[in-house]
């Protein structure tokens, strides 16, 4: 009898674990599903990210196939790579029309998405201009997603702040409708500190 109530307790807190396993998956397209060139060098960063920079494409376009969205990531790449010298595509992620979340230089590698900041955030860029249209609603769910995750694996601050790239450089990224949208969002930060450094 004392077996059984034992081995009741046992598969419980087995059921427990795999539940809260579950609530921290996220799917994403590896660079290597999307075709990305290697890097030309990888630095990393040391602990948990305190900012969150938004980031629009504005080129390329927004994508709303898996085929499209990939051929965005290299476009973007070869750009950042070949046009302006960086190290690779400049984002940690980015987020796709077709309802998926890219790998760019992925969580705890640092950026070139945003000058002085580049080591303190995770940049997530959202393909397409969002000047005068919001993405559409599952992209805006697949952020709020993205940073969760970040949150809840350590690899983003728990009071992180929210930020536009406009905020930060001279720019109209993310674009009006976007910058307005995440403006709403709760850890959105008016009034963004100014780093003196020049990490880049």
């Amino acid at each position: 009898m004392g077996n059984n109530r034992m081995f009741a307790t046992v598969t419980l807190v087995v059921i427990f674990v795999y539940f809260v396993a579950n609530t921290i998956s996220l799917a994403v397209v590896t660079r290597s599903e999307w075709g990305a060139n290697p890097s030309k060098l990888v630095e990393c960063t040391n602990g948990s990210a305190p900012h969150v920079l938004i980031h629009h494409s504005y080129i390329p376009a927004h994508c709303n196939n898996t085929d499209d969205c990939k051929r965005a990531m290299r476009s973007m790449q070869n750009f950042h790579q070949n046009e302006r010298g960086w190290n690779d595509i400049g984002y940690n992620f980015a987020i796709g029309g077709d309802g998926q979340i890219y790998e760019g230089r992925g969580f705890s590698v640092i950026g070139a998405h945003a000058p002085k900041y580049n080591v303190k955030s995770v940049g997530i860029c959202l393909i397409g201009d969002w000047s005068d249209e919001l993405p559409p609603s599952h992209m805006i769910e697949n952020v709020h997603r993205l940073i969760e995750f970040g949150v809840s694996t350590g690899k983003i601050q728990e009071n992180y702040t929210l930020l536009g790239h406009r905020q930060v450089r001279n720019t109209q990224c993310p674009g009006d409708k976007l910058f307005k949208e995440i403006s709403t969002w709760k850890h959105f930060e008016a009034l963004p500190r100014v780093f003196t450094d020049d990490n880049v």
